[in-house]
């Protein structure tokens, strides 16, 4: 049985080891790789752009239909050919038609990789590099901008719609886009290389159980037993690094919640998709460019306990938020859910203790552990593995205190066993053979679950 020792003094950061290394790919409808056919393409581009807008008023192109635009893409594509002697194919004609309505329209050479559902993650370290995340693996695009003024006007754009701006005064700027995808962008003095971006995309539509257990996310025991868990109101802690999929495991786990409660859900940026029809969905708010007027997740947590919620689930924990979300579990809000970033079960509890300090009450040690103890039944720890897949590697159970450390049993976990011909994890899926000591909750709650499950094994080759 784990034993969670005391908090150290000065605790210490794990390194992360779910980033996946760089390979180059070629997506497709993607600029050319020859550096002067490129840049004769942005030219051309920049001419017939400027063209269109000195014919017609910026205004009006917002109301003109995409068809009248293209025709009148076309019409400047060929002078501009025909004036500038350029040998150009049909083929490459539609292409750089194409990449200019994208620049009228969208969001330039962003375009072709926000229509691909494929892609999760964008990744823009300046104007010449930019890469993808795909299954959960990097990869190294040949998008590029044309220069650092174009993915600026590109990220003022994004902004713009997202209802913020970006400047100097506010050079960072972390906002929700109106498909529910997060961007962050950067630009001088604090980028040193020019702005930069990212947009972390998430799925239209929320993965069913079917397809997490397809995708060997965990198995159909773990997930029945977890259910049971969410079913039977026990508070459970999603635990993870960036990109391993806490939020979709949380989204999956929600779908338990039974439709006659009533769940307030509190998020930096807003990324829950619950399935239940009495939600109530809260968001931090910024400060405005004077620095007033922020709204951060300890408020929403606080106010969230007078709207008579059963259950609260804060989409991620990170500061003195803790502090009150563990009085709400303590205090009638029990079956409550969490994310928090941490690479165990163990680091968790760690991070949660550092962040209820972070709210100055001056708790002892021992008190702030029995109210984690009191707080916390169930503890789910995902991983991505080296391959890009998620995977469930833990779900231990908080059984109680010895002396000044907090104890866990592990009820499954998944165990590598190496890596075939193409990379690719092989393991498996391992209860441990501990009988969990929910289980005389569940039971209480008219739930009953099989206990042959805690002896399953199931490999992954």
């Amino acid at each position: 049985m784990p034993t969670i020792p005391p908090r150290p003094t000065l605790p210490q950061r794990a390194p992360s080891s779910s980033g996946a290394a760089p390979v180059d790919a070629r997506p497709r409808a993607f600029a050319p790789t020859d550096t002067r056919q490129t840049d004769r393409t942005f030219e051309l581009k920049s001419l017939v752009h400027q063209k269109l807008l000195n014919s017609i008023n910026t205004d009006q192109i917002k109301l003109i239909s995409r068809d009248r635009v293209r025709m009148e893409i076309g019409v400047a594509v060929e002078s501009l050919l025909m004036q500038e002697n350029i040998p150009m194919n049909l083929q490459e004609r539609d292409r750089i038609i194409e990449e200019i309505l994208d620049e009228v329209f969208g969001l330039g050479p962003l375009e072709p990789l926000l229509k691909d559902p494929s892609i999760t993650d964008i990744l823009v370290n300046n104007f010449r590099t930019v890469y993808v995340e795909r299954g959960g693996v990097l990869q190294k695009t040949v998008t590029r901008f044309k220069d650092d003024r174009h993915l600026h006007h590109i990220i003022e754009k994004i902004v713009a719609a997202a209802g913020r701006r970006i400047d100097e005064a506010s050079p960072i700027v972390d906002a929700r886009l109106t498909d529910g995808s997060r961007l962050t962008a950067v630009i001088p003095p604090l980028a040193l290389a020019g702005p930069t971006l990212a947009i972390r995309r998430f799925a239209r539509r929320v993965m069913n159980n079917e397809e997490l257990i397809k995708n060997l996310t965990l198995t159909s025991s773990m997930l029945d037993f977890l259910g049971a868990c969410v079913e039977a109101r026990l508070t459970m802690v999603v635990s993870g690094g960036t990109g391993t999929g806490k939020t979709t495991l949380l989204n999956a786990l929600s779908r338990f919640i039974p439709e006659t409660e009533r769940v307030v859900t509190i998020e930096d940026v807003a990324e829950l998709r619950l399935q239940q029809r009495h939600v109530v969905r809260l968001e931090t708010r910024p400060p405005n460019i004077e620095g007033q007027g922020a709204i951060v997740q300890r408020d929403l947590v606080i106010n969230a306990l007078r709207m008579r919620p059963d259950r609260i689930l804060v989409g991620e924990v990170r500061g003195p938020e803790a502090l009150d979300m563990l009085q709400a579990m303590n205090t009638g809000h029990d079956g409550s859910m969490t994310t928090v970033h941490a690479n165990s079960p163990t680091d968790a509890f760690h991070r949660l203790e550092t962040m209820i300090l972070m709210a100055d009450m001056n708790l002892p040690d021992r008190i702030i552990r029995q109210q984690l103890v009191s707080a916390i039944q169930i503890v789910v720890q995902i991983t991505r593995l080296t391959d890009g897949a998620r995977r469930v590697v833990k779900v231990s159970e908080v059984v109680g205190m010895s002396e000044d450390s907090i104890e866990l049993q592990d009820i499954f976990e998944f165990e590598r066993s190496g890596l075939t011909d193409l990379g690719k994890v092989t393991g498996k899926f391992r209860a441990t053979g501990a009988k969990p000591h929910s289980l005389d909750r569940l039971r209480a709650a008219g739930i009953h679950v099989p206990e042959k499950m805690f002896h399953e094994t199931t490999e992954v080759k």
